[in-house]
């Protein structure tokens, strides 16, 4: 669940800014006191076209209070996550962490960024920083913990990707010969033999006989596989994708 800075959380954080990103690159010290007025305004009439154009001058001057540095940042921040400009949403939340690193809620709320943008370690990272600030940061410990899963899934994907359901190195027979020398075939045959187990013991929960008639279709389509390969008219990679696309209807019900 992805969480979101309101308004009001974003005025009771403090912090101070450097240089961000070029996306969010703050405007040159002048030197002379910045006045905060139009964009504490902005902050408080909850319009993301004004932060955006009003925070600029103050996210970016060195002699503004810093409290009202990072309430800017990380309300910028917030009003380009809604219009969609993730990149500079992260390049203002880089500012407010450059200034104040303690702030477990603006690493979550980077890592759901970089979580969207599919940056899986930097999410993960700032994940599990979030979660040492804040041990008791209920959303940062669940999406650290999702994202470890996720992780560790595709990761195991990737070990047997490309790989079908039994060794080749011992596949004797022309149809398996076939199945490892093509990608699309093998991957087919172990989501095959995948979904087959979960059906098969799932009917077998409920009516071990439902789960062993199950099975007997399974090697029945085995035994038709392995006698029809070969001929003319026989197509492997239809026979196997119909296979799998009754075996998902099953699932389903």
């Amino acid at each position: 669940m992805r969480r979101s800075l309101t308004l009001l959380a974003c005025l009771a954080m403090a912090g101070t800014i450097t240089a961000g990103r070029a996306f969010a690159a703050p405007v040159e010290p002048t030197g002379e006191q910045i006045d905060s007025a139009p964009c504490t305004a902005a902050l408080n009439a909850a319009d993301d076209d004004k932060v955006i154009a009003s925070c600029g001058a103050l996210i970016g001057n060195d002699k503004a209070p810093k409290a009202d540095r990072v309430k800017a940042a990380i309300a910028r921040a917030a009003a380009y996550d809604r219009r969609g400009e993730i990149d500079r949403a992260i390049g203002d939340n880089d500012i407010a962490l450059r200034l104040d690193a303690t702030q477990a809620e603006v690493f979550n709320t980077r890592g759901e960024l970089f979580r969207r943008k599919g940056d899986r370690v930097h999410a993960l990272s700032d994940f599990g920083t979030a979660v040492k600030l804040d041990p008791n940061h209920a959303v940062a410990r669940a999406n650290y913990k999702a994202l470890s899963l996720e992780i560790e899934r595709i990761g195991a994907m990737m070990a047997v990707n490309n790989r079908p359901s039994f060794n080749c190195a011992t596949a004797r027979r022309p149809v398996e010969k076939a199945i490892c020398g093509n990608p699309e075939l093998a991957n087919l045959d172990r989501e095959i033999n995948a979904v087959n187990t979960k059906v098969v013991r799932e009917a077998t929960q409920g009516n071990p006989r439902a789960g062993r008639a199950m099975q007997r279709e399974q090697d029945e389509f085995l035994a038709r596989r392995n006698a029809e390969f070969g001929k003319p008219d026989f197509d492997l990679q239809k026979t196997m994708r119909d296979r799998l696309d009754r075996l998902l209807g099953l699932a389903q019900h």
